[in-house]
């Protein structure tokens, strides 16, 4: 991404997005709102990092974002596979890690951007 992409004035868009869901254990899986369907529906969420310049586009990074509610159920947690590290973190805080990430691998970064999250 960096060889073809990469530009001073490159900017990193962060964004979360929710993803319907039938049942319950799947990670993350919760009634919760999002505002692709513009309701509350059972479904995961996830935050995306995109990075976007003059030649072009591409996904850099992502984070699958957990409920207080599931993170706060080791069990269930082990169950989906979710790793015992992995505490509650918010959408924001998920967007915050990503941007680090890139900025410590890339240091090619002119603005970021992202929605009311």
């Amino acid at each position: 991404m960096v060889e073809n992409l990469a530009e001073a004035d490159g900017v990193l868009v962060v964004d979360a997005t929710g993803f319907v869901k039938k049942g319950t254990s799947s990670a993350g899986v919760q009634r919760q709102y999002s505002g692709t369907a513009g309701r509350v529906e059972n479904r995961q969420l996830g935050v995306f990092a995109a990075y976007v310049s003059g030649k072009g586009r591409a996904f850099v990074d992502r984070e699958l974002y957990l409920p207080a509610s599931w993170t706060e159920d080791r069990a269930r947690c082990a169950a989906a596979g979710v790793p015992a590290r992995v505490g509650f973190a918010t959408k924001p805080l998920l967007a915050l890690d990503m941007i680090r990430r890139f900025w410590v691998t890339h240091r090619e970064l002119g603005r970021v951007a992202g929605d009311e999250a």
